[in-house]
């Protein structure tokens, strides 16, 4: 056994390591599970991380879509025909955005969800947000046309229309269950038009609220511009 135990020993100490494929190793293993630090990633592991990572977020983000364009055309078929305008959803920059018509949710001038088929609408948009990643957040956005919310109306001016209808809406989300630390609102008044305030049908695109969901990506884009201005105020 003793001269066994020899023989392994000396044919350790003749052996050679290879340091470089040691180090690709563990640098292809940090580069695919994020666990080692150090090391030389190899290609190998380079292309494995781009070419998977878009494949994944295009997968869910498109099911995600998917499901709210279901749930937006349900919405537009329960509503009243009479009504002229519906719920649209639009690709934006960082995410999506669903636009819902002031008409389908309030009486002019008022910030009161009167429609029974949009809080339904709004409910399962709720159960959507619920199943999203964590990291998904969602803006409710107000927005009127330029004529003032009127003698009659609670509000004075077409800023605090615009907010208490995000408000409105975020209320209505967080009741059916949407995480407070997901959710922001904001109202921007007749500032932000999509249409010319000259027609009627403008000023109706105009009177609305916008549903925008962002990802980690924005959130991370909004706090680098926070800590650049940070820093500027400092100098």
């Amino acid at each position: 056994m003793s001269l066994l135990l020899c023989f392994f020993v000396l044919l350790l100490s003749m052996s050679s390591m290879d340091a470089k494929k040691i180090s690709e190793a563990i640098g292809s293993l940090s580069g695919a599970m994020s666990v080692l630090e150090g090391g030389t990633q190899t290609e190998i592991s380079k292309k494995r991380i781009q070419e998977a990572t878009p494949i994944e977020s295009q997968d869910e983000t498109s099911e995600t879509v998917n499901l709210v364009k279901q749930a937006i055309s349900d919405s537009n078929e329960m509503m009243d025909k009479s009504q002229e305008v519906t719920i649209t959803l639009e690709e934006a920059q960082d995410g999506f955005v669903i636009e819902l018509p002031a008409s389908l949710l309030f009486k002019h001038g008022s910030a009161v969800i009167e429609s029974q088929d949009t809080l339904l609408f709004l409910r399962r948009i709720a159960l959507i947000i619920d199943d999203l990643p964590n990291d998904v957040k969602v803006s409710v956005q107000g927005h009127t046309d330029n004529q003032p919310p009127g003698a009659k109306s609670s509000y004075k001016d077409n800023w605090e229309l615009s907010s208490a209808r995000a408000i409105s809406v975020l209320q209505e989300l967080l009741l059916d269950g949407v995480e407070p630390q997901r959710i922001i609102a904001s109202g921007y008044g007749q500032f932000t038009p999509a249409a010319t305030n000259a027609t009627k049908s403008g000023q109706e695109k105009n009177n609305r609220v916008e549903l925008h969901f962002y990802g980690k990506e924005a959130d991370q884009k909004k706090k680098l511009k926070t800590s650049v201005l940070d820093k500027a105020a400092l100098k």
